[in-house]
């Protein structure tokens, strides 16, 4: 969510700074921030808004200087305004950015109110400047302070700190939020995201839970939570410039959503060879675990929660295991019972949700057979953290709005249950068919890609719409939310998705003339109950739109329908899953939503 990036130099950094804010913006935000050492002494510009508000502001008082911080922040504690945004100040010359959520922080306050400190924000975070503060006071050099000050601090923090006492010196500390260290000529940085700093710098440390970063342009040093000096293995990053452009597409979200079948190909490729799974795909030792696992627990958050509803009927289906998929948030709050030699799955594009990394360490301290992570971050926490991994190979996803991420999750989830099934002894026909399915899915994407037009008309009918309805059984359930979830994301339209079923239970007495209610009808064993429910809306006169398999289009009946490319079982909830995230994005462009940056909500969400 929140975005820092910090950068100590010889030249004027003003303008990176700003550059490496903009490259955070699709994490979502409602204000920012900058604060430099100036021969001034230290000197701080917030808007509420945009960067480019921000942008105009220092434009205008021509603010430069060769160290600095900046900040675009997501409310947490206190309204979105010019007070609550940060950087933070204390005393005559200490700043500090911060993302994270401090749960003390009225304990603190009230601690440091008593102390002669005047707050002047409602946020949590004001409290770690004058903690940090106090402790220069009396006689602390800043490194010394900012580790002091983070032993006070209870919740999740990544901060940035600077202060005119020590000109040159950033002083990093990162749990439960990401930090990465950025190594430059003469120059190195620390960002919340590595895409703030790859136009300055390709070589990056991702600072470990606990690690405290003392930084300045010519050198740098890393204490763990115990103090002790360590060496982090720096990474050489492979994302290029050109995967965080827009390039021709109006928007980052359309561009993702047609970048889905070459993030499916990659995601696939040298994992499916002669007509099967490759074995070793999912880590060292893998093989043996998965052999013996008889029990599967899933657990994530928003659409990564669906691509694991999916992967529940793909277990129990082709491996016949159980398997059960929970939101994070929910699991981590109660005692769940473990049963023998149950795999635990955690998927997250980002690989630092909080919800779901505070699931994956709660497994940790339980009899999981092994915890694997689907992630599309090769340095995430939820990598580094868990024993084994297959990541999605998704590229930068910017939109906040998940597509490409989801399809790849997905993919990646069809390879695990197809190798648990192979371990089974599962039927060579159905294995065989299912295999050929992947191997042509990326084509089959690409052809559903080609209804854009069509969808971008049939949008036009949803612009005025308050509710909408989504309908879908077996694996396309979940699709069904997940087209219910893009449509409220971005155009803000209230919808709901449904296992097409219970409209008797319910959901029916919403259905009239008002109400667009839109169905996934795939070539499945579940056509003849899902044409019966279709029936019960038109029988109450609401507007039915249908998305179908090309080989059923004459069963439809009347309403607005679309064919999709002939697909197995195995392909048909990623395909299917593409239209919807179309009429999505043409219903938000229409009705003129921001919609890379949905309000109120983040790309990474590494707070409660």
């Amino acid at each position: 969510m929140c975005g820092i990036v910090g950068i100590s130099a010889q030249r004027d950094v003003t303008s990176d700074l700003l550059s490496g804010l903009k490259a955070l913006e699709y994490r979502g935000y409602d204000s920012a921030g900058i604060a430099l050492l100036t021969e001034r002494g230290m000197q701080r510009l917030r808007a509420k808004g945009k960067v480019r508000d921000l942008q105009s502001l220092q434009a205008q008082t021509r603010l430069s200087g060769v160290v600095g911080i900046a900040h675009t922040r997501w409310a947490t504690h206190g309204v979105p305004s010019e007070a609550n945004a940060h950087p933070h100040v204390s005393g005559d010359g200490l700043s500090v950015v911060h993302n994270g959520i401090i749960e003390n922080h009225a304990e603190l306050r009230a601690e440091l109110q008593a102390a002669g400190f005047s707050f002047t924000s409602q946020t949590d975070t004001e409290v770690i400047a004058h903690l940090v503060e106090q402790l220069q006071r009396n006689g602390a050099g800043l490194l010394e302070a900012v580790t002091a000050a983070t032993k006070r601090l209870h919740g999740a923090y990544a901060i940035v700190v600077m202060s005119a006492r020590e000109p040159g010196l950033l002083v990093g500390a990162r749990r439960g939020s990401p930090l990465v260290l950025g190594y430059g000529d003469d120059e190195n940085y620390l960002a919340s995201d590595i895409h703030a700093l790859l136009p300055l710098t390709r070589r990056f440390v991702y600072l470990a839970e606990g690690d405290v970063v003392e930084l300045r342009r010519d050198g740098v040093r890393i204490l763990d939570e115990r103090g002790a000096s360590v060496e982090r293995p720096v990474k050489e990053s492979s994302f290029s410039l050109d995967a965080v452009e827009r390039g021709e597409y109006r928007h980052y979200m359309l561009k993702e959503i047609h970048e889905q079948p070459q993030s499916v190909a990659d995601t696939l490729e040298g994992r499916i060879s002669g007509g099967r799974v490759l074995p070793g795909i999912f880590g060292s030792g893998a093989d043996e675990i998965l052999a013996k696992v008889k029990q599967v627990q899933i657990i994530a958050c928003g659409t990564s929660f669906h691509a694991g509803l999916v992967a529940r009927y793909w277990i129990e289906s082709l491996a016949g295991i159980p398997c059960h998929t929970e939101i994070a948030s929910e699991f981590r709050y109660r005692q769940p019972v473990v049963a023998p030699d149950t795999l635990f799955i955690t998927i997250s594009q980002s690989g630092e949700t909080a919800d779901t990394l505070a699931a994956l360490r709660m497994a940790k301290e339980r009899d999981y057979a092994a915890r694997l992570a689907i992630c599309n971050v090769p340095e995430a926490s939820l990598v580094r953290e868990s024993d084994l991994v297959l990541m999605t190979r998704a590229g930068p996803e910017i939109g906040v709005a998940s597509t490409k991420a989801f399809s790849t999750q997905l993919s990646a989830l069809a390879l695990l249950a197809l190798r648990l099934a192979e371990t089974r002894g599962i039927d060579a026909q159905r294995y065989a068919a299912a295999i050929a399915d992947l191997e042509v899915l990326p084509g089959l994407i690409r052809d559903a890609l080609q209804l854009d037009a069509e969808i971008k008309s049939l949008a036009e009918q949803f612009v005025d719409k308050q509710h909408a309805l989504f309908l879908g059984r077996g694996t396309q359930f979940p699709i069904a939310l997940e087209g219910a979830l893009k449509l409220k994301e971005i155009s803000y339209i209230h919808a709901e998705g449904y296992p097409a079923g219970e409209l008797k239970h319910g959901p029916l007495a919403l259905v009239d003339e008002t109400m667009p209610v839109i169905a996934v009808a795939p070539n499945d064993a579940l056509l003849d109950k899902l044409k019966s429910n279709m029936e019960e809306v038109r029988a109450r006169g609401g507007q039915l739109y249908v998305f179908c398999d090309t080989r059923i289009r004459h069963g439809m009946g009347e309403g607005h329908v679309l064919e999709l490319p002939a697909c197995g079982e195995i392909a048909a909830p990623v395909l299917f899953n593409v239209p919807l995230q179309l009429l999505a994005y043409h219903v938000a462009v229409l009705r003129g939503t921001d919609v890379d940056q949905p309000r109120n909500l983040a790309k990474s969400v590494t707070v409660e």
